[in-house]
């Protein structure tokens, strides 16, 4: 009885007992059909559209980082690894992720961290690699990839990287784009510095079309033979400041005639001088030694502290008309941030043309707003003097008429349809040692800002970073395109715009014929002086308010190179903190030195920061002397510069920490026909000065 009890009594299961029905499907099923688990942490994309990597496992033996705020892990330091660790043995089933460039070579990517610094992973065997789910809004937070050496590899969802060659049509039209949505770093300069020197509106659209002849011709110079990275050369805002605190000077009040000729012509040869020494500081080879010294902790304040050097000229001037200036830059916002994941016909069309739509539709609406008479009054005209005007009525509403109304400009009428800029077509240069001075000293920062942009750029696009010896010649030619500047009387230097960074990452054009078609195209522009007429025909209001917005990217961008270091080290915490507020600090007591609530100045109060020359506390016997003191040290990104790499050269911190940049080494590179390619000079120069080791491969 108990027998046969004990036989027809169901065995017991496992405990604890399994529910009867999974509450997720298997994860190989969820990876084939795209299930994406909504109770599940295993998801391949985030919310926010970024891109998110496979979680690793975790090191037992990883200590965590209190001052960085995650577990220390081993890094990798120009290719050494600085800790011996065993590696797994390889995964057959493993995918291996290929793309076959313009040239036939195929590239393999995997996993890495910033700053050509590699990430050991230690892998289960057991478990099998998962590619990411590639996501179309994924474009702010790109993944990286590291080679075996250890150095960063380039992106493996760039639409066109640095050699691919399409096509004419799409490179074409990729290039234009390219362009168009740096429009405002290549206009914007201009339409500041020749009204500030007195220029008509002829003077300012012959300006403008000369800028962009020069962006053009130095843009093909340094694809060819500089860095050869797909970086547009302009007006850089390094060399903004330092310009208006020449306009400025004292010497240029009492002028009688043209002061704007006068003017550039001191401009020009200061450029001159302060690009031949930054050439020399290229060519010879101490940039390389420099290059020691500039790292991410130096790089992000001190290119946060230009944009952030104009904050008494941007809304001060936006406020002559609100309406206008207010809508403009909320306008800006809106698309570049609220609609920047809208994608129309696969183009990111509102994160990318953000500048030029709000620009086109705040015009557009001041224009109609023009014609129908709001910001007319009856009786007063725009163009007689504040000074001449008798009645109450129009003196009351003069600024708003000049300020709102978008006929107030004669630059289009007056600009003719065909225009070649020549060299030399304002005079020829003046040159003042004490102008020159203060060049060279922003020089030496417009080539620490430029160094960020090559590493940056040269992850996104480039097999490699460059090595000191291209560097070094990028540096070197940016000099020789800042003296055609010069020459051409653009009234600033020429180097990489920091904005180049942005713009790649956010279009995914990494192609060099492309930037090399949309130069030629910026070049026969520039000899169409109707289309520098209408540049220079954008209202003073919507100048300054897009300048807000620019200068706060560029703030943005500079503080972003911080990425490749630790960011929430305690150490680079107050060396970022302290170069940042002495600054803003140090410069505001020497502008506001010597200056009493009832001193009267000759200019605006949005240019008295830059009058500092003729009132700083140097005062010795030596006007010169006093000159370039007062001057230095009352531009922002001079202090920043300063206190940033005293700091970090001195304070005692590793590799990992400081972020230090990794370049390619030289021998390493030759070897490698892909990193050959990206950066050999054509024609076979490269051959001829392969024994001018310090600016080559």
């Amino acid at each position: 009885m108990s027998n046969s009890d004990s036989k027809s009594r169901p065995r017991p299961g496992p405990w604890p007992p399994a529910p009867e029905g999974s509450a997720m499907p298997p994860s190989s099923w969820a990876k084939r059909t795209g299930f994406r688990p909504k109770f599940s942490g295993e998801t391949n994309a985030s919310d926010s559209g970024q891109i998110a990597l496979p979680p690793r496992p975790r090191d037992p033996e990883a200590q965590p980082d209190l001052e960085a705020g995650r577990a220390r892990q081993t890094t990798a330091v120009n290719g050494q690894l600085e800790a011996e660790k065993v590696q797994p043995p390889p995964i057959k089933d493993q995918p291996v992720k290929t793309r076959r460039d313009s040239d036939g070579g195929l590239k393999s990517s995997g996993n890495g961290g910033a700053n050509g610094q590699a990430l050991p992973v230690v892998a289960d065997p057991s478990s099998r690699a998962r590619r990411p789910v590639r996501s179309d809004e994924a474009v702010d937070v790109l993944p990286q990839i590291v080679d075996d050496d250890g150095v960063m590899a380039r992106h493996s969802h760039m639409k066109y990287e640095l050699r691919d060659t399409p096509g004419l049509v799409p490179i074409g039209l990729w290039g234009f784009q390219h362009y168009l949505s740096i429009l405002g770093s290549l206009i914007l300069i201009p339409l500041v510095i020749v009204p500030a020197m007195g220029g008509t509106y002829e003077d300012t659209a012959n300006v403008v079309s000369t800028v962009l002849f020069v962006s053009g011709v130095t843009t093909l110079l340094h694809t060819s033979f500089g860095s050869r990275l797909p970086l547009i050369q302009g007006p850089s805002f390094v060399f903004l400041a330092p310009a208006l605190a020449i306009i400025n000077s004292s010497e240029f009040r009492g002028l009688n005639g043209n002061n704007f000729k006068h003017i550039m012509k001191e401009l020009q040869g200061a450029i001159i001088i302060a690009s031949a020494f930054q050439a020399i500081l290229g060519y010879s080879g101490l940039m390389s030694i420099f290059l020691r010294l500039i790292n991410p902790v130096v790089v992000a304040p001190t290119i946060a502290a230009v944009g952030l050097s104009f904050y008494s000229y941007g809304f001060p001037l936006v406020g002559t008309c609100l309406e206008i200036g207010a809508v403009q830059i909320l306008l800006v916002i809106l698309f570049s941030l609220y609609l920047r994941k809208i994608s129309i016909l696969g183009h990111r069309v509102f994160l990318i043309y953000a500048v030029p739509l709000g620009l086109a539709i705040t015009w557009a609406a001041a224009f109609l707003l023009t014609e129908a008479g709001v910001y007319s009054y009856k009786g007063c005209d725009t163009n007689i003097p504040a000074s001449n005007i008798i009645s109450d009525h129009c003196r009351k509403h003069i600024s708003r008429m000049k300020h709102c109304r978008v006929d107030t400009s004669q630059a289009l009428k007056s600009a003719p349809w065909f225009r070649f800029p020549y060299p030399l077509q304002w005079g020829t240069p003046v040159f003042t040692w004490k102008m020159a001075f203060v060049m060279c000293v922003v020089s030496i920062v417009a080539s620490v800002d430029s160094v960020g942009s090559y590493h940056a750029s040269s992850l996104l696009v480039a097999s490699r970073p460059p090595t000191p010896g291209v560097l070094s010649r990028g540096i070197g030619l940016e000099g020789l395109s800042s003296v055609l500047a010069g020459l051409w009387g653009t009234g600033t230097g020429s180097t990489t715009l920091t904005e180049n960074v942005h713009t790649i990452a956010v279009t995914k054009m990494g192609s060099r014929r492309a930037v090399e078609l949309g130069a030629c195209i910026l070049i026969v522009l520039s000899l169409v002086g109707k289309v520098g007429g209408f540049l220079a025909s954008i209202p003073e209001v919507m100048v300054a308010a897009l300048l807000c917005y620019m200068w706060a990217m560029l703030s943005a961008l500079g503080l972003s190179n911080l990425r490749y270091s630790e960011a929430g080290s305690s150490r680079n915490i107050i060396i970022v903190g302290l170069s940042l507020f002495f600054s803003l600090s140090i410069p505001a007591y020497f502008q506001q030195y010597g200056i009493s609530p009832s001193s009267n100045f000759s200019v605006p109060s949005y240019f008295q920061p830059y009058i500092v020359a003729s009132h700083g506390p140097f005062q010795s016997k030596y006007g010169g002397v006093n000159y370039v003191m007062n001057t230095l040290l009352s531009l922002h990104m001079v202090i920043a510069f300063l206190v940033a790499v005293i700091l970090d050269n001195t304070v005692p911190g590793s590799r990992q920490e400081r972020g230090v940049y990794v370049w390619s080494d030289r021998e390493v590179a030759r070897r490698e026909p892909a990193v050959t390619k990206d950066y050999e000079l054509p024609f076979r120069i490269g051959r001829v000065f392969r024994w001018v080791k310090w600016v080559g491969l």
